[in-house]
């Protein structure tokens, strides 16, 4: 895979190189992932009944974003990492089941955002029990999408 090599050549090999570069990159990497979780987590739990005083047409905006802007930054850094050493990541089973998960928790969180559910949720500030499910499995998906992470460095 051409890109493959491309990516482990540079930026891979520059973050090889320097003594700061990746655990620079790195700690950006798990800031963007505080950033993603603390504000999916706090949506999501007030999507759960928690948080019920603060308004959800409040919340949703904002927290919303700053999750989108902490998955950039997370894929932004993350692929930063992975080009380091790009064909053991490739190989490495907590490492793709993290990718499959990621991928998962966003699909259900534009899902979430696109449907009627959300919708009328922001409009009436009640959620009905389909978005408590996707709340639920959100919650669940990127939690499990962290402690994979962390299984990389083992496996």
């Amino acid at each position: 895979m051409e890109w493959i090599e491309a990516l482990a050549a540079w930026p891979g090999a520059a973050l090889r190189r320097s003594a700061i570069a990746y655990p620079l990159a790195n700690a950006a990497h798990i800031l963007s992932i505080g950033v993603l979780l603390g504000a999916i987590a706090t949506l999501d739990l007030r999507l759960l009944g928690v948080f019920r005083g603060a308004p959800l047409v409040h919340l949703a905006g904002p927290l919303a974003r700053m999750a989108g802007w902490g998955l950039g930054f997370a894929l932004l850094t993350g692929l930063l990492l992975f080009s380091v050493s790009p064909g053991a990541y490739l190989g490495n089973a907590a490492f793709q089941v993290k990718l499959a998960l990621v991928l998962a928790g966003t699909l259900n969180a534009l899902a979430l955002h696109r449907g009627a559910p959300w919708r009328r949720a922001l409009a009436e500030g009640e959620t009905g029990a389909a978005l408590r499910v996707a709340a639920l499995l959100s919650l669940l998906v990127w939690t499990l999408a962290v402690l994979a992470g962390r299984w990389i460095g083992f496996l």
